[in-house]
């Protein structure tokens, strides 16, 4: 009882920002929730004088809810699906992360960078935007400040990328015939799913495909997401190493991302369940709550974001977040030419 009237105040003031924000997600796809919700909350904070009374709520919201999101992520994916028809995309899903995690990585030396701010970009670019922040910020324990960055500078590319691709994509020749070579281009290299499904659908109307590039945007999007699993292994392993070497006590279960243990079983949980015929669509109200949770924790982390800060270091984020975008999209059409796809 104690705990929920702690956080209740500052709980209820991040559902307050959620549901407008929200709402205006679903009126305005390729701007999406989540941002609609960070910059609610930046706003609000700045007429509250005096937030201790909310910081447990918003607290236990910017980082509990977060997490329950990316587990309950983890209903949307059948596993035979991925499996099925993500083959064909997973080389260029790989060097695609491979790359933008190379580039966010030289940036940041050469930059002289926050480390959290470049990882957080790096995998936000790569695999599934604030899906991906959302997995890898508790890992890293990356301020909230770090995390409303990141998904600002991802938010501006997906946008970007959404209105750029379909013209690009006529330009340099993709297939009108079909929606599979540019699926695949859109699913590799556009990150964020309210901006995968925008640039996918745009294709279809453009060529009268019905949702033929939307479909196969959508698998290999899915495809991708999986790669949030062994980066978030691998960063909390790495931050254990670093934390030994620099004398530091570390114990492997507080920096161990168990959440992900729960979203593989979520995702074993739905194959199991669609293998043995149960309609994939009884996970829709889950996978539903899962993006509201993630417009939740991003209204909390507005709250937790000094946006004059924010705009005086942003320079350098979206410089990161550019070369990231770019590289991505290069090696996304030149593995697709290398496979015979475009």
């Amino acid at each position: 009882m104690g705990f929920a009237r702690q956080s209740g105040k500052g709980f209820l003031l991040c559902m307050a920002i959620a549901v407008p924000a929200w709402i205006a997600g679903k009126t305005f796809p390729i701007i999406g929730g989540p941002v609609v919700a960070i910059l609610l909350g930046m706003i609000v904070t700045q007429f509250i004088r005096d937030k201790k009374t909310y910081e447990p709520g918003i607290k236990f919201t910017s980082k509990k809810i977060l997490q329950w999101a990316v587990i309950l992520l983890g209903f949307g994916l059948d596993l035979n699906i991925i499996l099925e028809t993500g083959a064909q995309s997973l080389p260029i899903i790989v060097c695609t992360i491979a790359t933008s995690l190379i580039i966010a990585y030289i940036m940041c030396k050469a930059m002289k960078m926050p480390s959290n701010i470049s990882t957080l970009i790096g995998v936000g670019s790569s695999i599934c935007g604030g899906s991906a922040v959302a997995a890898t910020a508790p890992v890293i324990q990356a301020d909230d400040e770090e995390v409303a960055q990141a998904i600002s500078v991802i938010f501006f590319y997906n946008v970007l990328a959404a209105m750029v691709f379909p013209a690009m994509g006529s330009f340099i020749g993709f297939d009108t015939l079909s929606g599979e070579a540019f699926g695949i281009f859109a699913g590799t290299a556009v990150n964020d799913t309210s901006s995968v499904t925008a640039c996918a659908s745009t294709w279809d109307s453009m060529w009268n495909l019905g949702s033929e590039t939307l479909d196969k945007a959508v698998t290999v999007k899915l495809t991708r997401t999986l790669a949030i699993i062994p980066i978030t292994l691998v960063l909390a392993f790495m931050r254990a190493k670093k934390g030994q070497q620099e004398g530091q006590k570390v114990s492997i279960k507080k920096i161990f991302p168990f959440f992900i243990l729960y979203f593989i079983g979520a995702s074993c949980i739905t194959t199991a369940a669609t293998s043995l015929g149960v309609s994939a669509s009884i996970f829709a109200p889950v996978k539903t709550l899962s993006k509201f949770f993630i417009v939740l924790a991003m209204a909390a982390i507005g709250l937790n974001t000094d946006i004059v800060k924010l705009v005086k270091t942003g320079g350098k984020p979206l410089m990161l977040g550019a070369c990231c975008w770019i590289g991505i999209t290069v090696v996304s059409l030149i593995m697709q030419h290398i496979m015979g796809l475009w």
